[in-house]
């Protein structure tokens, strides 16, 4: 009996040392969450799973295999991983620019292809202490070699460089060739036609249900011009950096040189962002963006007298459309620079002015589209009528600059040669301004444009927005319009008062009137 007792006293001290055992092969690592218990459960598992032939010589090494498969790597203790920084990345978008073709005539490419020498514009501009430095206009000159070859361009060149406060825009100026241009437009009309069946749809099913119409007529909306035409003459391209992708800038329509005329905002950087004014801008900063550069365009874009031409044919008129065009002149022979320097009468206009209706060309609101069809006698009786509005014209193509109104007692233009001490070799530079960015360049037959600055006019020494005009009232004011408060009833037993005493007064000067005459009759 003492020898059974004996035997269960030893199995439950095994038993305990046991469980003990256990605990202490399950306490964590100081290094994480593995114990031993686990760690021997995954390495007994693995053995049985793989059956090493040699498991006795693998064991360790099948131990560290374990306990590299359940780390979790959370930070190194040697170094950290390398982020890529923004230059990088840049730099790495860039390097496509340096790609080399595989073309072998790559000179014969840049001679049948519209892109200018770039690299000379860059000595030019630095002959007149402008531009951009020379690594930049390298790689824009590339940049630009990308967009020619990747829209086929008739014609492509630098326009400048507008300023923002977060980044800026390299603009390009381009033409679309003769087939590519007429499809953009015929996408345009066909969206215009899918909004305008739309509007129908919806005016044939609200003809079914009864509403109130309105007796408000708005104003005609300003049509836009088309395609290479007037403010739509050339397509504008943006990209923040040489090497990012260009961007294409919307269409313009008279709406947006109306509005632009009004405001004075600086550009972001970023083509999708509103544009937060008063009078506010029907568009976003794409749309604001192309309508300054129109502005631009139209009012700082200059070249010496005799280079173009207004294109004419032998004897036959020059119609409107002609005088709306140009064409290089062949036998233009190039002005001295010290002349262009002298007198701003060397130097013209060869962009289209800008009307107040936000178009290049006149149009006439007032006449309805049935109009033309009608007979000779009736459009004699429509002539007469003094309603006709009278057609606005700007400034005829080619007018020199010396015709330029000053503003604020300041000349519009500032003219200088490059160099004093060799003028022989010097090149006449033109500073605007009323445009603070633009300048032009001439020298014999060569000259050019562009603009580098913040996409504003000059307005005077400082801005002050429009005020807001006052609001309207809505009714006039008057005792019989305006509500008064009920008295109280000391005021009314008061206001009882004063009249009882005012119709007794009243009562004895009647009285003594009688008496009065009563006398006088005696």
């Amino acid at each position: 009996m003492a020898t059974a007792g004996v035997n269960q006293d030893e199995t439950l001290e095994r038993q305990l040392d046991a469980a003990s055992f256990k605990a202490f092969m399950m306490k964590n690592g100081a290094g994480g969450n593995a114990n031993l218990y686990d760690h021997m459960t995954r390495l007994l598992v693995k053995v049985m799973e793989e059956r090493p032939r040699n498991a006795v010589d693998v064991f360790e090494d099948m131990s560290r295999d374990v306990k590299r498969a359940a780390f979790e790597h959370k930070q190194s203790s040697l170094r950290d991983q390398r982020q890529t920084e923004a230059t990088e990345q840049l730099a790495e978008q860039q390097q496509l620019l340096f790609a080399q073709t595989q073309e072998a005539d790559q000179e014969d490419e840049l001679v049948e292809s519209g892109l200018p020498n770039v690299s000379e514009l860059s000595w030019y501009l630095e002959q007149a202490g402008v531009g951009l430095a020379r690594e930049e206009m390298h790689r824009i000159f590339l940049a630009l070699k990308q967009l020619v070859d990747a829209h086929s361009l008739q014609r492509c060149r630098l326009w400048g460089k507008i300023l923002g406060v977060e980044c800026s825009y390299i603009v390009a100026e381009a033409e679309y060739r003769e087939g590519e241009e007429e499809e953009e437009q015929n996408t345009e009309e066909t969206a215009e036609k899918e909004d305008k069946d739309v509007e129908s749809r919806e005016d044939e099913d609200n003809e079914n249900i009864p509403l109130p119409q309105s007796t408000y007529k708005p104003q005609p909306v300003m049509p836009k011009e088309d395609m290479g035409t007037g403010t739509n003459r050339c397509v504008y391209y943006v990209c923040k950096v040489p090497g990012l992708p260009w961007v294409k800038l919307p269409s313009l329509t008279p709406a947006h040189i109306t509005a632009a005329r009004q405001i004075r905002k600086l550009f972001t950087g970023r083509l999708d962002a509103p544009v937060i004014s008063y009078p506010p801008f029907p568009g976003n900063e794409a749309n604001y963006l192309r309508a300054q550069i129109a502005r631009i365009s139209a009012g700082t874009h200059v070249s010496p007298q005799g280079f173009y031409c207004i294109g004419e044919e032998e004897g036959d008129e020059v119609d409107e459309a002609a005088r709306d065009s140009h064409e290089v002149n062949p036998d233009f022979e190039g002005i001295p620079s010290a002349e262009m320097a002298e007198s701003l009468s060397k130097w013209v206009h060869h962009a289209q002015y800008i009307l107040l209706q936000g178009r290049c060309t006149w149009v006439n609101l007032a006449m309805k589209p049935g109009d033309e069809s009608n007979d000779e006698g009736e459009d004699e009786d429509k002539e007469e009528e003094p309603d006709e509005p009278e057609p606005e014209v700007g400034p005829p193509l080619l007018t020199p600059l010396s015709r330029d109104a000053e503003i604020f007692n300041i000349p519009p233009w500032s003219s200088r040669l490059s160099s004093t001490l060799i003028p022989q070799h010097a090149i006449a530079v033109l500073r605007s301004n009323i445009w603070p960015g633009a300048y032009a360049f001439a020298r014999g037959k060569k000259f050019n444009n562009i603009y580098i600055g913040w996409g504003l006019k000059y307005v005077g020494d400082g801005y002050s927005p429009p005020v807001p005009p006052l609001p309207q009232k809505e009714y006039p004011t008057g005792a019989d319009i305006t509500e008064a408060l009920d008295p109280t009833v000391e005021e009314e037993q008061e206001l009882k008062e004063a009249l009882e005493e005012q119709q007794a007064d009243q009562e004895e000067m009647e009285d003594t009137d009688e008496e009065e005459e009563e006398e006088d009759d005696d």
